[in-house]
């Protein structure tokens, strides 16, 4: 189903909110899903998708690649990009996270 988006909002903006949108539509459809299973199997989907696009051209010395040329350089620039997004996160930290202080 193709959507319409407001021509401000990005390919990022508007796979984010569809990623939001289908786990929100998922755990509604079924009330007894378990929330980390969708959440889980989201978070491979997107990593299938992220790998799939970061494919190294053709060319050994291409710039652009150089930092996905190996599966190594491709999972530190995954991992370094969770860990951006995750501290970018409104839900990074939670209320009730263990290392949080209690008055």
């Amino acid at each position: 189903m193709e959507k319409d988006y407001p021509e401000a909002t990005n390919g990022f903006d508007a796979a984010f909110t569809d990623a939001v949108n289908l786990g929100n539509q998922l755990a509604d459809r079924d009330k007894e899903a378990d929330l980390w299973d969708i959440a889980d199997g989201l978070l491979a989907g997107a990593i299938q998708y992220w790998l799939y696009s970061r494919q190294p051209c053709n060319d050994p010395r291409c710039l652009d690649c150089m930092p996905v040329s190996t599966a190594e350089g491709r999972m530190g620039e995954l991992q370094r990009l969770i860990r951006q997004l995750s501290e970018e996160s409104e839900y990074y930290h939670s209320p009730n996270d263990t290392n949080v202080g209690r008055a």
